[in-house]
């Protein structure tokens, strides 16, 4: 990968939503590598880095949901016209590691699946995580909201597939970018296509950034066409 180099040094702060975490955390070292600019990383739901944002943090470039980041152009806190579209985040279903593999391809096998479980993990919709709040809306389409309310095992973004991978929970729904780096849990599939949230992912410029250069050659080595092997490592798909 390439991307442009500044003259000197410089260090970006770059806060991004959890669907993220693993490849910012790939990618910034091999962005460090090519620009010689340091890179200090934070993380959240998209509305915890937007909050973030609202109460004054600084930072140089952001990676949350495109509404996410348009909200905070209207506040004044990403320049307008920098949001750049990077990644495509789809959901999927995981067990433990070892465990059977229940047919989830249609939205009846789903149900029967769901209904069946001891228990079942997600974001917690209170977050304000996308995923979680689709979970539930899957739930009440299904009409199973009820029966399911007491095998919750709500996660915060970062838990739901160790949860899974410990036992506390048996089936974790979630997206399959933050659950593939989870040891101990393996993804079974997708959601179906009736039941499929898809969470695109852009880039924006911190309005008070003083590296502006640096975090505009980090989006584009974020969409480099090379960046896209890693993209879609990390269980995203580019654009």
């Amino acid at each position: 990968m390439s991307c442009g180099t500044n003259a000197s040094a410089t260090e970006i702060k770059i806060l991004g939503s959890n669907p993220v975490r693993t490849l910012l955390e790939e990618i910034a070292p091999l962005f460090e590598r090519s620009s010689a600019n340091k890179v200090t990383l934070g993380f959240g739901t998209s509305p915890q880095v937007s909050k973030r944002m609202q109460d004054g943090e600084p930072a140089d470039l952001v990676v949350v949901t495109p509404e996410a980041i348009d909200d905070l152009i209207k506040q004044g806190k990403i320049l307008a016209g920098s949001r750049v579209q990077i990644a495509r985040s789809l959901m999927g279903v995981a067990v433990r590691a070892g465990a059977p593999h229940p047919d989830i391809s249609t939205p009846a096998a789903l149900k029967a699946a769901l209904l069946a479980a001891r228990s079942v993990t997600f974001s917690d919709p209170a977050t304000g995580a996308s995923s979680g709040v689709h979970t539930m809306r899957i739930f009440e389409r299904l009409g199973i909201t009820e029966q399911m309310k007491p095998k919750f095992k709500l996660g915060d973004g970062t838990t739901s597939g160790r949860l899974v991978a410990s036992g506390e929970a048996e089936i974790a729904i979630w997206q399959i970018s933050a659950m593939k780096p989870v040891v101990g849990i393996e993804i079974i599939g997708l959601l179906p296509p009736e039941f499929q949230h898809t969470t695109f992912l852009s880039a924006g410029i911190g309005a008070a950034s003083k590296q502006t250069d640096a975090a505009r050659d980090f989006i584009r080595f974020l969409a480099a066409p090379e960046a896209a092997a890693v993209i879609r490592s990390k269980g995203l798909e580019p654009g």
